[in-house]
């Protein structure tokens, strides 16, 4: 099964840099842990995902829009908690240097080793061998001893662990052209808390009373421990985050609105809906801000994986900012006449984990007379080229009417010309760039006008007349 779940990513991350959906960053200097470059296909695709999310978010009438500076002013970060708490324990090997997140090790020790460690403690609690191992290393009493027998999965070497430490994941970098202690400032690790510090320019500007949200697209940064799993856990990526402000006492109904809402968009774009979840956090764990959260969860090759989170963040974050910049942070309600700091239900997705789910949910193969057919199933609104444009033969006049054709098409739609190879082969690589329809000029269409038309998916081919192509197509990729 391991063996299975490996080899699907594998085929993945093949396909991404073969078809140009993703590459390795500085890939031609040995590349760049945990960073990625989207190729030509790859950034279409993304653009697709963050713009039918930028549509169900903003193209209503109580969300607005916000694109802030990922640069920000230090003690923002003080005062959402980052500086004291977004921190991951960490444990090094003193023999070969590589080092760990303490929450992840169970997953790389193999089940005989830990199965062994395990010998060594009275009975302990959780279901899994994993769970059994993290609660040992998540007390402190235990963690030590328990470090002190199991080898490390890098070198092999048995007892060679540092005590776990804390390491916070913001990067760091310097404001002006002098490198000391005063001019320390951060890449954000979210785009929320720029949302929280622009609320009220935000309600004022655009007039909105609550309960309303913005919503932002951008880029975060986070100095993780250890990447995996491909676009899963990176250091560079991009969050679809909306905060909603709501007046406190209507949060619970708001938060279970903002979680249908998401899970069914995810859903509309063609999502698998039995490969996704509700993981609902439970009381004592949940984050420091949280009075109730859930993650919408994919179930990924490596099993299931978070790619959205919602939550509700009481008035945390506004209070605290209120507290830390010294100017008020309450909004003041009309209808009934009072002061007071809102609640506010965070949706956060992350584009980046969404690329990868969509594609993985794309991808399928299958037998057609004898040979494999790598296809991606992508929805007509998420491909990356809507059509491609194939000559049957580079002769006969039909180069020249397909060019035609795709000067016609080019204004309405993402087009791809080729005229190399079999025509077979042709939609063989269309098949494998997630292209929903094949138009090629054959012999017919110097007679009649018309082009055959193959649909991806079932493969199933209809005559449409050249004139009637952009109607068609058209109704086809709504």
């Amino acid at each position: 099964m391991e063996k299975s779940r490996n080899e699907t990513v594998e085929k993945i991350v093949s396909l991404a840099k073969r078809r140009g959906f993703v590459f390795q960053s500085s890939e031609i200097y040995g590349g760049l842990n945990g960073c990625w470059d989207y190729g030509p296909l790859g950034v279409e695709l993304l653009r697709n995902i963050k713009e039918e999310w930028w549509k169900a978010m903003t193209y209503r009438d109580d969300v607005e829009g916000l694109d802030a500076a990922i640069l920000m002013h230090p003690r923002v970060w003080e005062a959402s908690g980052h500086v004291e708490n977004f921190t991951d324990p960490m444990i090094d090997c003193k023999q070969c240097k590589a080092r760990f997140r303490l929450d992840t090790l169970a997953e790389l020790i193999s089940d005989k080793n830990k199965e062994k460690a395990l010998k060594e403690f009275d009975a302990v609690e959780g279901e899994t061998l994993d769970d059994k191992f993290t609660a040992l290393l998540e007390k402190q009493e235990t963690a030590q001893k328990l470090l002190e027998i199991v080898n490390c999965p890098q070198c092999g070497n048995k007892g060679t662990f540092t005590q776990p430490r804390k390491f916070n994941l913001m990067f760091k970098t310097f404001l002006g052209p002098v490198e000391d202690s005063n001019n320390v400032i951060y890449l954000r690790p979210e785009t929320a808390q720029g949302i929280y510090v622009n609320f009220l320019n935000v309600a004022n500007a655009s007039r909105q009373k609550l309960p309303f949200g913005i919503a932002q697209i951008g880029k975060a940064f986070r100095n993780e421990i250890n990447t995996k799993n491909f676009l899963f856990r990176t250091r560079e990526f991009e969050q679809m985050e909306m905060q909603y402000f709501v007046k406190p006492g209507t949060d619970k109904e708001f938060y279970d609105y903002w979680k249908e809402i998401r899970i069914q968009w995810f859903k509309s774009l063609g999502m698998t809906p039995s490969k996704l979840r509700f993981h609902d956090h439970p009381a004592d764990k949940l984050a420091h801000y949280a009075k109730e959260a859930t993650d919408i969860e994919y179930e990924f090759p490596f099993g299931w994986g978070e790619i959205e989170g919602i939550h509700n963040r009481t008035d945390y974050d506004l209070s605290r900012h209120q507290q830390y910049s010294g100017k008020s942070q309450q909004y003041y309600d009309d209808a009934s006449k009072e002061k007071y700091i809102p609640y506010i239900i965070e949706t956060s997705a992350g584009a980046s984990r969404s690329f990868m789910a969509f594609l993985i949910d794309a991808y399928y193969e299958e037998e057609v007379k004898g040979e494999t057919r790598n296809v991606l199933r992508f929805h007509p609104k998420l491909a990356p080229i809507k059509a491609a444009i194939l000559p049957l033969v580079n002769k006969d006049g039909m180069p020249e009417i397909a060019r035609k054709i795709e000067t016609e098409l080019r204004p309405y739609f993402k087009i791809f010309y080729d005229d190399k190879g079999a025509i077979g082969r042709r939609y063989r690589r269309m098949d494998e760039a997630g292209t929903p329809y094949c138009i090629t000029v054959d012999t017919q269409t110097l007679e009649d006008n018309t082009v055959t038309v193959r649909e991806r998916d079932s493969m199933e081919q209809e005559r449409i007349s050249i004139d009637k192509l952009v109607v068609y197509l058209q109704e086809k990729l709504r």
